[in-house]
């Protein structure tokens, strides 16, 4: 139930015909810089995660502060 070898090659025919060769040549040009560029973003992607993943330092200063608002509420409960 595949697409079989005379199925590729009648589809290939008619993208011929439709397209044209010279921009079948540049649609294929095109279609191999995205994906070029798509692999370079997914390996420098896996390069930056474990280094964040091994970071020591905290995202964000959490020193607790009270205000005097924060102390009666809590004098009051």
């Amino acid at each position: 139930m595949g697409i079989g070898m005379r199925e590729l090659l009648v589809i290939l025919l008619v993208v011929l015909v439709v397209f044209g060769t010279k921009k079948l040549r540049t649609i294929g040009t095109d279609l191999g810089a995205a994906v070029r560029g798509f692999k370079k973003g997914m390996e420098e992607g896996d390069g930056e995660q474990p280094k964040q993943l091994k970071s020591d330092e905290p995202d964000a200063d959490f020193a607790e502060t009270r205000t005097a608002a924060d102390s009666k509420s809590e004098k009051k409960a």
